[in-house]
Order: structure tokens, then sequence, then C-alpha cells
């Protein structure tokens, strides 16, 4: 026996030398083997690219969301772990989840009651894992995942993931798009854009997960003194576009208002800056929410740049601008209206019969068909087209955003140049119109229009995409431009214009509205009657420099007796020009313009001796502290800003809530910043609520709501003018 036990001995012992000293056992490396059975690798989620508008505001981006999973096997609580981690009690745990999530109890019970005893025919030993809740355990707030958590549940897990945060709803959808989760044949799942900038830029947003290597026991606790290799994840890139949120908002509202009203089959809505070229909103109808795809048709074009329209009598605009720079144009010449006759072609005015001989001035106010016919005799039908080109119609923009259609310019026979200089036959997008406007708003320059204002890198802070304005070739001079402009006014403001619903209470409009008849499938022939027209405005602002360059279109609404189709495009222009101009600050005619003030440096003084400053140079003081020596101030030193304004002054200890009632969300933004106040905002514009009342004493971690009012919804709430002349109402 003792022989027995020495050779073993000595052969185990011959064993431990053998592996010390060549690491190796059965032929493989013992160092492989416990790197495999100990390195773990923890996958570090990068974030999608976030979307913002020109200000910064929010318009897409990830946000964590958490998934609720209930454990039933009993396997998950063997390997030494001295707390269940399984379902124990299916009754106790239904009834606590059902608090928190939309389901029944009963419900509850019933689904992991199933799929606890749920067994497959060909592998009767295999059990199911553990089960999900579908839609009603997704997506579950932070606070109900807090609740949950307290409950301390075993079995159920909260599975921390990233979706898709988009804040506004269906603002800009067609223009923005959306994108889902998708797995890839390696099961490895990511956010793919599916639709509009999502998709476009779905290489820029897309980030680089990273990882973090370690070493972990047999239950995945990372083990004492093991080095851990971090591989930092890259977030995509932040896209900044041109778009104004609160432009966007006026667009929005307005057109949810008349889609309720007249539930048309279209619309479609673009505002611009002419002076850049800058898309400032964008939107269409039908419209979708790009979370939930609600509302998402079989129609994935972004009607502004990847459709085409017969533009009606909106392109009047440029005939009109082609004859006054080729010194064709004469206001005080007659002609003969109602009909005109070219080879066997006999086009009519509106009204069939027309307003007998007129002067050109009064033609074009009422949108004569016929006096485009006579001023093409006097400018040359073939000048004109080269006019049309030089606006842009026929080629695309070139704006920053795929699948653009470039249209078609009917130009083969005489007839289709008379009927495209006012707008019926050939087609146009609502892009090129709004680029070649901007050569009359601009002073004859034409600029190219563009959203995405800059691209940048979030993990170097780098811009790596920076857009600037681009101007095109000019079609027109700038003295054409202004009497253009002059003349856009009078459709207006003439007593036989046909845009006088469009004017704008304190602002002087220019522009020319269109009614398009609308090709039946096949193109041959056209729709007609009972309201079965494409109706149009194409409008600026303020005319004698115009800051806003708005293109409206409704197509077919549904309309009373007594409406005409220019009620609804009137309602929308009227509410998002004048909501968005006031917005911008441009000073109504008749208001005195407020001169600017310098803001002083109050840092390092004392409260008191800054406040009597303030007030002096005609400042509104506020005090976040309990005052003291000022260690930040907002605006900053050097600031130019109107009398009454607010300057906030930030000092050390506890702070009183002011009246926010009027406050600009930059404002309120900017007070959040300084007082570290848990302030939460709804809506856009200027304050009109708080849920705590001025003088209260309140800890960083309690919540005020802050509600928000656009200048058209106060105007509205306060009845400022009667209903058919609320231009604000919508």
């Amino acid at each position: 026996m003792f022989l027995v036990y020495g050779g073993l001995f000595l052969l185990l012992f011959g064993r431990m030398l053998f592996i010390q000293a060549t690491g190796q056992a059965e032929g493989k490396v013992m160092a492989s083997l416990a790197e495999a059975k100990y390195a773990r690798e923890s996958i570090l989620k990068a974030n999608r690219g976030t979307i913002v508008d020109r200000n910064g505001e929010l318009i897409a981006s990830d946000t964590l969301s958490y998934r609720l999973v209930a454990v039933l096997s009993e396997k998950a609580s063997k390997g030494g772990s001295k707390t269940p981690k399984h379902v124990i009690d299916y009754e106790k745990t239904a009834e606590a989840l059902a608090e928190y999530i939309p389901l029944e109890k009963e419900t509850i019970l019933t689904k992991m009651k199933n799929a606890k005893n749920f067994r497959d025919p060909k592998d009767p030993e295999r059990e199911i894992y553990q089960v999900e809740f579908g839609k009603a355990g997704q997506d579950i707030s932070h606070e109900n995942v807090l609740a949950i958590k307290e409950k301390k549940l075993p079995g159920i897990l909260l599975i921390e993931e990233k979706k898709r945060f988009y804040p506004n709803g269906i603002f800009a959808s067609y223009l923005i798009g959306f994108s889902m989760k998708e797995k890839d044949a390696e099961g490895k799942e990511s956010t793919i854009g599916k639709m509009g900038l999502e998709q476009t830029y779905d290489k820029e947003l897309t980030g680089t997960d990273g990882k973090t290597n370690f070493k972990s026991d047999r239950w995945g606790f990372t083990l004492p003194k093991s080095d851990k290799a971090v591989i930092a994840a890259k977030d995509g890139y932040e896209i900044q576009l041109t778009i104004d949120k609160t432009i966007q908002n006026f667009v929005e509202d307005a057109m949810t208002r008349v889609e309720k009203e007249y539930s048309p089959k279209k619309m479609l809505v673009v505002v611009a800056d002419p002076k850049t070229g800058k898309i400032l909103a964008m939107s269409q109808r039908p419209a979708f929410h790009p979370a939930t795809r609600e509302g998402l048709t079989e129609n994935w074009l972004n009607e502004s740049l990847e459709t085409t329209i017969e533009p009606g009598s909106t392109l009047k605009m440029f005939t009109l601008a082609a004859a006054i720079e080729e010194e064709k144009w004469d206001p005080d010449a007659y002609f003969k209206s109602g009909q005109y006759k070219i080879f066997d072609k006999t086009i009519r005015d509106v009204n069939r019969t027309g307003w007998g001989t007129i002067t050109f001035l009064e033609g074009f106010q009422r949108s004569s068909n016929t006096s485009m016919a006579y001023l093409l005799e006097r400018l040359g039908d073939k000048k004109f087209i080269e006019y049309i080109r030089k606006f842009g119609f026929g080629e695309k923009t070139g704006i920053d955003l795929p699948r653009e259609t470039p249209g078609v310019i009917l130009d083969r026979y005489p007839s289709e140049r008379l009927t495209t200089s006012y707008g019926q036959g050939s087609t146009v997008t609502a892009m090129q119109i709004i680029q070649a406007t901007t050569s009359i708003a601009n002073n004859g320059v034409m600029m190219k229009p563009y959203v995405i204002d800059k691209i940048t890198n979030p993990n170097t802070e780098k811009t790596v995409k920076d857009q600037n304005p681009e101007e095109r070739e000019s079609p027109i001079s700038a003295d054409t431009a202004k009497k253009v402009r002059e003349i856009l006014a009078s459709t207006v403001t003439g007593e036989k214009g046909t845009g006088k619903k469009f004017a704008l209470n304190g602002y002087t409009v220019g522009g020319k509205t269109g009614t398009a008849e609308i090709p039946k499938a096949g193109g041959r022939e056209y729709m007609a009657g009972g309201g079965n027209y494409l109706y149009s405005f194409l409008g600026m602002a303020p005319v004698d420099d115009p800051q806003l360059l708005t293109y409206v279109y409704v197509q077919q609404p549904k309309l009373k007796e007594g409406q005409t189709g220019s009620d609804p495009v009137a309602k929308l222009f009227t509410s998002i020009m004048e909501g968005s101009l006031k917005y911008m600050n441009i000073v109504p005619q008749g208001e005195e313009i407020i001169e600017a003030t310098v803001v002083q440096d109050f840092t390092g003084k004392n409260t008191a001796e800054a406040i009597g400053e303030i007030q002096q140079g005609g400042f509104n003081p506020i005090v976040i502290g309990e005052g003291g020596t000022i260690d930040l101030q907002y605006p900053q030193a050097g600031t130019k800003l109107a009398e009454g304004s607010i300057v906030l002054l930030q000092t050390k200890g506890v702070t009183t809530l002011p009246n926010f009632t009027g406050w600009s969300k930059k404002m309120v933004l900017s007070y959040k910043m300084l007082s570290g106040f848990d302030i939460r905002i709804n809506g856009d514009g200027y304050v009109t609520e708080q849920s705590l009342s001025k003088g209260t004493e309140i800890g960083l971690d309690e919540p005020v709501v802050i509600q928000l009012k656009s200048p058209s919804e106060i105007y509205k709430s306060r009845g400022e003018a009667p209903e058919e002349e609320d231009i604000t109402g919508g």
C-alpha cells in the first residue's frame, strides 16, 4: 500500500512540476484555458446622434427605456445565489406588476403560468426560461421602474435599453423620418434609419459601440485585482437643422386646425428665410408620429421636393418678373380680358367672360390668364421659357435631401409655353418655387435652399460639416425685384386684388394666389367642380424687406356653402406668418422701435448695488439665491437689451421663485441653468402659468411645471380680434 500511494504521490507531483514548467496540460496552454473561462466582455452601447433645431432644441435623440422580464426557470437561482433569481410567488408578483403596467392581474398571472407549464413536444425536458409582456411591458417610465424595484420581486428584471425619442410628435415627420431597431443575420440588434433624415444621414447618426474586457468568476462577479480594458463608445454625430422649432410648431398647429375643419386630401407648408435659403419649417398632411408610425400611409414621399404639381397662378409672379426685366411691362396699358385664342386652343379667365377691357395691372391683380397671353406677345414665349429656366424650374435645386425631382417644363409648342405662363401643364416642386421666389424677396439674389445647418462630432466637439448660404445665378435685377414686390403687395391691398384674405395685422404682405386644376389618373383630363382644385398662396412679409417667405397649398378641401378654396389657405398663411414675425421680433408697422442698451458686468458686485444700477439702466433684475456677492449673470456683459428686459443674477443661498409670466422659453431655460431647479417646460412661446407661485422656497429636487403658449394662442384666447379677421386663430 505504501508503494502504491507513494507512487501515486510521485506521479501527481511530477504532473504538477510538468504543468508548472511548461504551462500546458493535455496539449493545451493553461493560461489560455483560464482566460477563456474567466474572461468576460461587456458592450458599451453608443448613442445614436441627436437631431436638433437651429437653436439647439431637441427634435430626435436616444433615451433610456425599460423592458419588463419575468424569469420563471429555477435554474436561474442555482450557482451559489443566496436570494432567488426566479419568480417564487406568482399571485403576489402578478398583483404587484398590475399596479405599474397596463395589464390586469389575471392576465399577467395566466401569461406566467402558461409559460411555466408549457412543454415542447419535441423536447419535453426543455422549459421556458423567461417570459415578457409585449407592448405592456415595454417603455416603462423611470418612475414606475423605481417603484417596481422597491417591491423587490424575485425573478423580475427591468432590462435597460435605448429607444429613439421624438418629443414633438408629428413635428416635420416627413422631413425627420424615423428609425427602428432591427436584427442582423448574427442576431445583433441595432437602430436603423428607415425614412427621412434618419435614413439619409443614417451613417452619420450611427455611433460605434464600445466594450469593457474584464475577468469574473462563474457567477459573473469581477475577480479582485483583475484589470479592466475599456474601449469607449463613440456616439453618432449631432445634426443641427435650419428648422426653427417655434416656427415649425406654428405650422403644425395651424395645419392641425385647418385639417380638422376642412379635411383636405393634402396640405403642404414651407417657410424659408429668403436672405439665406434656410428652410425654417416644412410640413405636410397627412402626417405621422415618428415614434409609433401612427398615421403613416403608403406614401413615404416628402411632398415639398419628391413630388411635382401644376402650380397654377403662383407662376404668374415669374412671368411678370421676366416682363419687367425685359422692359416689356406697362401696367397702364389695356387688353381685352375674357378669352384668348392661339391656333385651335382657346384659354379663358376664371369667370369665363372676363372683366372687359382692363389694364395689365388690374389683370394681374385679378389673376387673369388672358393678361399673361397678351404679356407673352410682348415678351416672346421663347424668351419667357429662358427666364423660367433661369429661375431654376425644370432642374433640381440641389437641396441637401435625397430623391429630389426636377419637374417638367413644357415648351415644345407655343400653346404649352402659353399655359406655362399661368401655371398649367408644366410641373414644378414646392422647393423650386421657394428657391425662385428668394430672388424676388432678396433683391434679385436667388438663394439655394437647405435644411442642414451643421453636423458636429460630439466625441471631439469638432464640426464635420458647416453649411453656408449659397447664391445662385441672379435671374433678375434688384430694381425688378422691388417692382415685382410692389405689384404683389397690390394683389393683397388693391380693391380688385385676389389676395385680400392674406393681409396681416401690422405687416405688409406681397404674394400671389393660385388655383390649379388636378390631372386625373393618366394625366389627359382634369378634375373639375366641387373643390377639386389645388389652392395655394405664395407670399412674403414685410414686403419692403421680406424676412419670411411662405408657400402654402391645400388640395381638395371640403368646403361648406359660401366658402372658397382660398379660405383654408388664408387661415394657414396668416396664422403662421403673424405668429412667426412676432416671434422673430419683427416690429409691426406703427409700433415704436425700442432702442437697445448694453448690459454692464455685475459679477463680483454686491447684489443691492447691482440691483440699483440694473434698474437705473431700465432693466428688471431677478436674483437667484439669498443675495450677497454675484457669481454669474445672464445675459452676459456687453449684450444689447431692450428696456424692461430681465437680467438674472446668481448668488448663493435659498432661492424664492419669481413670477415667470411673460418670460420667453429661452429666459426660463437660462433661469433653470443658473438655479439648478427641476423646471419642467410644456409648450413653446411665452409663460402663461406656473405650478408654484411667486415667493415659494423650493429645493433642487422639487419640480416646477411651467406652461408656455405661442403668441397666436395667447392673442386668440384674449379675443383681441373679431373671428373673421383673427389671423392668428386659424
